[in-house]
């Protein structure tokens, strides 16, 4: 039995040709992605990528989409509720270069710094786990609902910077 989600590839195996993969999450790796998102709970997680190897050039091109239904709990009125993900995203990694070359390219901050391979092989899993928790909603709210602010008026001490002190002190 497989205890985690996991579908590693070796650079070095992949052919010239564009190549498909899809991935389906069993309900055991569902509640392994459940633990690692820290979520309530994930109910369904497929994942479509595509990867051309340009050898030449030593850059692997990964693009794909991922679909997701999880559960959340609104931060406004703490109930649960569930909501699907759909994102799409394009990587580029440089399969020759290493870490420390990364960091000594001086590039624009917006330019686009390709990933690294670590010992040949990359995680198509982790590629899309990664996908899901980027547009995961970091403060989850069901549809619809606002949060309304409750201020109290302050005015007659806001002249005073020192007597709102003042009051805490009375207390």
């Amino acid at each position: 039995m497989q205890k985690d989600f996991s579908y590693p590839l070796q650079i070095d195996e992949l052919g010239s040709g564009e190549q498909s993969y899809k991935l389906v999450a069993t309900n055991e790796e569902l509640e392994f992605l459940t633990e690692v998102l820290k979520l309530p709970a994930v109910h369904s997680f497929e994942a479509l990528i595509k990867l051309k190897f340009h050898k030449r050039q030593s850059k692997l091109i990964v693009q794909g989409a991922v679909k997701s239904c999880v559960s959340h709990v609104s931060v406004i009125s703490l109930e649960p509720f569930d909501k699907e993900y759909c994102s799409e995203f394009n990587l580029i990694y440089d399969t020759e270069a290493s870490y420390e070359d990364v960091k000594e390219l001086d590039v624009d901050i917006m330019a686009d710094v390709p990933d690294v391979v670590v010992d040949g092989r990359i995680n198509l899993a982790d590629i899309a786990i990664e996908q899901l928790a980027l547009v995961l909603d970091d403060y989850p709210r069901k549809e619809g609902e606002e949060f309304e602010a409750v201020i109290e008026d302050i005015s007659p001490i806001v002249n005073n910077p020192f007597a709102i002190l003042e009051t805490l002190k009375k207390k």
